[in-house]
């Protein structure tokens, strides 16, 4: 968008004195998957509902958005269907929004005094993107220098499952799961890496399957080039390919 159509679309509340996107400019946000910040956008009020009430009142909206659409609801098929999604909504697709779900996390002593790279590589994650709430998925690397506590293999792989879990932009989940982890391990030496997907890319807009998404955080002696590089030779990134 040009400048001069930025400035177009972008206007003045007085009544609630702030700025407002236009309709024009949020759509193009979405199609361009632009974020606005590195925390998920919640409301303050977002689990004062129990799950339950969550469940009954997605399946209702739901009921009416395939009414809308002119779906036949009698149909054995379609009959279970509202319910079916909200349960994959709060219980699975977007579990990671209510930390009462975060990963709890161990940490044990390095006795071995491993002082290199731990790389744990190819994690699959299903996320959702949060402009079209449409799955995209593909595989995070990541890889910590210990400062002098190690992490459960497994508990890096429920970590980024944890921020997947939820309505997301691929550059939000990179940066969050390298700040927990840098957060739980007590170091700044961490590194992700994720390629990825996107059906909001290969389903619709543009339709195209065959492009992937790749996004970094590099943190601590991971910013120089030298360990960098042999993380990236760790995982067979190939770089300029």
């Amino acid at each position: 968008m040009k400048r001069k159509e930025t400035l177009v679309n972008i206007r003045l509340n007085a009544e609630k004195n702030k700025i407002e996107l236009s309709d024009v400019v949020i759509d193009e946000m979405g199609n361009e998957h632009i974020s606005t910040s590195i925390d998920t956008p919640m409301r303050s009020d977002a689990f004062e509902m129990t799950d339950a009430e969550k469940i009954a009142a997605i399946e209702k909206h739901f009921i009416g958005i395939m009414n809308i659409l002119g779906l036949d609801l009698t149909d054995d098929s379609l009959r279970g269907t509202p319910k079916r999604v909200a349960k994959m909504y709060v219980q699975e697709i977007f579990a990671g929004l209510h930390p009462a779900n975060k990963p709890s996390v161990t940490l044990f002593d390095n006795k071995f005094g491993y002082k290199e790279m731990l790389v744990e590589k190819n994690i699959s994650f299903y996320s959702s993107c949060e402009h079209h709430f449409v799955p995209f998925a593909g595989k995070a690397h990541v890889a910590y220098i210990s400062s002098g506590k190690v992490i459960g293999l497994s508990k890096l792989n429920r970590i980024v499952k944890y921020f997947s879990k939820r309505p997301q932009v691929q550059e939000r989940l990179t940066i969050q799961i390298g700040k927990e982890l840098q957060k739980v391990l007590n170091t700044d030496d961490v590194a992700v890496i994720l390629d990825a997907k996107h059906l909001c890319v290969a389903s619709r807009g543009i339709e195209d399957d065959a492009s992937s998404t790749v996004t970094a955080f590099y943190g601590g002696a991971f910013n120089e080039e030298e360990k960098k590089t042999e993380f990236l030779k760790y995982i067979d990134f190939k770089i300029g390919l």
